[in-house]
């Protein structure tokens, strides 16, 4: 399935939810793995802002693409963004949504706030 690049230059990404181990199979607590490399995945929870408006996701990201420093309601950078729409049928029901994954997840800093842009704000 294709895979949409996500451009996050002129947005402030917070993290929502620590990383923890991406379940594969909640039935039997199997941790999912990258189908390639074999690598344990985990998930984190931020949300987007960018132009006044904010979003909640989830990203996956390799276990080792997990950077040490990071503090909930602290700004992170996602190198390698991606989506992913998906669609898959469960239960007779058909579902559908879109999957983000990044290489990593690093700490970021604030954007700095110039005159100008403050000026523009108000």
């Amino acid at each position: 399935m294709r895979t949409i690049r996500v451009e996050t230059s002129a947005a402030t990404i917070l993290l929502t939810e620590a990383p923890e181990k991406k379940v594969r199979d909640r039935q039997t607590g199997e941790i999912a793995k990258d189908a390639v490399t074999g690598e344990a995945l985990m998930t984190i929870g931020v949300v987007h802002i960018e132009d006044g408006e904010s979003s909640l996701f989830k990203v996956t990201i390799p276990e080792t693409g997990v950077s040490e420093g990071l503090a909930l309601g602290s700004p992170v950078s996602l190198p390698g963004l991606v989506a992913r729409p998906w669609e898959s049928v469960f239960n007779g029901q058909k579902r559908h949504g879109i999957a983000f994954r990044a290489a990593a997840v690093t700490p970021a800093a604030f954007p700095v706030v110039t005159e100008a842009s403050a000026e523009d704000a108000a």
